[in-house]
Order: C-alpha cells, then sequence, then structure tokens
C-alpha cells in the first residue's frame, strides 16, 4: 500500500514535459531534462523494493506499486523507482500520464503516442523500451483487474 501522505501535488503534468522537451530541442538536452525529472522522484521505501514489486523486462532495477482507491472513483496512485537516472525520467513521465486516474482512463490513454511526440522512441535503447514496455503493461493490468471488480 503506497503511503499518500508523501504524494507531491506539484507533480509534473503532460502539458509542461512536451512545453519543456519543445523549447530545449536536442536531444542531448532533453536526456538531461528526463534525468531532471527523475531525480524529483520520491523514493520508494527499502521495504516495497521487493521481487513482488519489481517489474521484469527491464534491463535495470524497477519497483512498482499500483494502488487503486475503494471508493467509487477509483483512482491510480502509482509510485515507482529505478535504480537508474534515464528510466526515473521515464517513470515521471508515466506519473504525469496516468497519476491519479479512472481504470477506464489508464486503458484510454495512449502511451506510445506521448512518447512518439517527446521523440523518445528513437532516443531510447532497445532494452529500455523493453522495460518502458513492462511498466505500462503493470498499470494496464492493474487497470483492468480493478475495472473487473467495479463491473
Amino acid at each position: 500500500m503506497i503511503d499518500r501522505t508523501d504524494n507531491n501535488t506539484d507533480q509534473i503534468t503532460l502539458a509542461e514535459i512536451f512545453d519543456e522537451f519543445e523549447f530545449l530541442g536536442d536531444s542531448e538536452a532533453q536526456m538531461d531534462y528526463l534525468i531532471d525529472l527523475g531525480l524529483d522522484l520520491p523514493k520508494l521505501p527499502a521495504e516495497e523494493k521487493t521481487e513482488l514489486n519489481r517489474v521484469h523486462g527491464c534491463q535495470s532495477n524497477v519497483w512498482m506499486l499500483t494502488d487503486f482507491d475503494n471508493d467509487v472513483n477509483s483512482e491510480l496512485h502509482l509510485q515507482a523507482e529505478s535504480d537508474a537516472m534515464i528510466v526515473n525520467g521515464l517513470i515521471a513521465i508515466l506519473l504525469a500520464a496516468y497519476q491519479e486516474k479512472r481504470p477506464k482512463e489508464i486503458l484510454d490513454v495512449e502511451i506510445h503516442k506521448i512518447f512518439d511526440r517527446l521523440g523518445l522512441d528513437r532516443q531510447l535503447s532497445p532494452q529500455r523500451k523493453n522495460g518502458l514496455n513492462g511498466m505500462v503493461k503493470r498499470i494496464r493490468e492493474a487497470a483492468m483487474v480493478k475495472l473487473s471488480q467495479e463491473g
């Protein structure tokens, strides 16, 4: 279960990320910004860094918690951390895309279009793309489970 007392209410939005990537223009500056985004992520408690929470398919270690409210709104509270700086930046983008969304909204997010628009599809190695797909799969599966419980 995620400790919501540590939620960052000043979470960056996709619009802000798009604007910054466009402003920076070149891929090196964009990757530096991506790393900076990851540095601002809250850390996962050590006890949550378990095999059960590990995302498989990632080149680096990634731990992810997906937790939904139990009320009718069922918003996602996502928390994740990696031991790789660039992956933490990717997690920050996933947070901007999915945090506090309802299961149906999560399934409607076209995450690959977001990463295409940012140009990250060209900048990420195949291993990083595998890891990204593993994280997205975990989030989508959690949304599908929650949706099936509500229906």
